[in-house]
């Protein structure tokens, strides 16, 4: 009974160590290449679905074919790319 209580304990602990070293060495990059990621991800799909927008840079045979894949975000991708933006958005 104590023992398992006291390796409960140690096992809090090393969470709580990870949980500070992940703080201070990664979490700045891990968001900094998420939102990398976004921007990209919005740029793909501007760039093969930018007929729904009036902007045509890629053909429609290609935009067909890749359509399944962008089905899933297209709703996100065109709320996001409507929403109306204010200059400390960029802040945040």
């Amino acid at each position: 009974m104590v023992k398992s209580k006291i390796t409960k304990i140690f096992k809090e602990a090393k969470e709580a160590v990870k949980g500070i070293l992940y703080g201070m060495a990664s979490h700045q990059m891990v968001r900094y290449m998420l939102k990398t990621r976004m921007y990209l991800e919005h740029l793909f799909m501007l760039i093969t679905l930018g007929d729904m927008l009036g902007i045509p840079i890629l053909p429609p045979y290609y935009s067909l074919r890749l359509l399944p894949y962008a089905i899933p975000n297209i709703a996100t991708w065109k709320r996001t790319l409507f929403k109306e933006r204010d200059f400390t958005d960029q802040f945040y």
